[in-house]
């Protein structure tokens, strides 16, 4: 069997967007930073999004029900930094960017590159983490066509101004 650090430093090269995951209801508005998020399936649009299990705010997104993912550009590399800080609590968090909503009511940042607002149609356990199947109810696109991409434990911008020749 693989050990723990093996496997953590083979995934470090398996880069990913950066997502900003955000849930606001009954339980409260609450979101983390997250590169764990991929496409499930085209029919219904559903997203795999996963959370650590011992996470403050895992049982506040399972309560809400709702969730949206905010695919973050690369100017918006300070608010990955700003919602993986566990020192700063929701309000700090959700202070420092401008939000909106669509059906979901779960908070959109108006400067995503695009914004998927979900309902949580299944959550299964698995290890430390929950894996939450979200359902998309709607889609916001922004206007930047530069990504932040998680690489090597480095972030890297991806788009027109990245791009070389191959």
């Amino acid at each position: 069997m693989v050990d723990t650090t093996g496997f953590r430093n083979a995934m470090a090269l398996l880069g990913g967007a950066v997502s900003v995951i955000t849930t606001d209801g009954a339980a409260g508005r609450f979101g983390f930073t997250a590169s764990a998020v991929c496409s499930v399936t085209d029919q219904p649009p559903t997203l795999l999004v996963c959370m650590n299990r011992s996470s403050f705010a895992n049982g506040h997104f399972k309560q809400n029900g709702v969730l949206s993912v905010n695919v973050l550009t690369a100017e918006l590399k300070e608010i990955s930094a700003v919602f993986a800080n566990r020192e700063l609590d929701s309000d700090q968090r959700f202070a420092r960017a401008s939000w909106s909503t669509l059906e979901s009511g779960s908070p959109l940042l108006d400067d995503a590159l695009v914004s998927f607002d979900c309902r949580i149609a299944q959550a299964h356990e698995v290890g430390s983490h929950t894996i939450f199947y979200c359902e998309v109810l709607g889609i916001r696109h922004g206007k930047s066509q530069e990504g932040l991409v998680y690489f090597n434990r480095a972030y890297h911008r991806l788009g027109d101004a990245s791009r070389s020749a191959c």
